[in-house]
């Protein structure tokens, strides 16, 4: 019996270990770096200030202001440089806690983001709870 116990502890451990080594580099930052929008008519690019995830247009076809914005005050910003991810927070392999501004529509949405292990980024913007949202795919730009 002690040796069964013994044997489980030992895989037990094992296993762990071999786990941990295959995530190590897919922590809460490997998110950082630069995507297509899922029209790829933009890039955009997810940085992080403080403890949290924050995403901003970096390229855009679309030249223009922000016209639909819901703040009048910010109608006349540009799109390029448009922060329309906020305020993501890691927690257990995802991104949570955060909004998406659609500029679009002017409508701002909560969010939720992970990333695919091909090193997509999945966000699901919705209203209430996620049951009730749209996923967009965002491919990752290699450089």
């Amino acid at each position: 019996m002690k040796r069964r116990s013994l044997l489980f502890t030992v895989l037990f451990l094992l296993t762990h270990v071999v786990l941990t080594a295959q995530n190590s580099g897919k922590g809460p930052d490997a998110v950082l770096g630069r995507y297509w929008t899922p029209t790829k008519n933009a890039k955009i690019e997810i940085y992080k200030e403080g403890a949290k995830y924050y995403g901003k247009t970096v390229w855009t076809e679309r030249s223009g202001v922000d016209t639909l914005n819901p703040d009048p005050k910010k109608r006349n910003q540009s799109l390029l440089g448009l922060v329309f991810l906020t305020d993501f927070t890691y927690d257990d392999g995802k991104y949570v806690d955060g909004q998406i501004y659609d500029p679009q529509n002017g409508n701002i949405y909560s969010c939720k983001m992970w990333l695919e292990p091909d090193g997509d980024l999945k966000a699901r913007g919705y209203i209430g709870i996620s049951l009730f949202g749209r996923t967009e795919v965002f491919e990752k730009i290699e450089e």
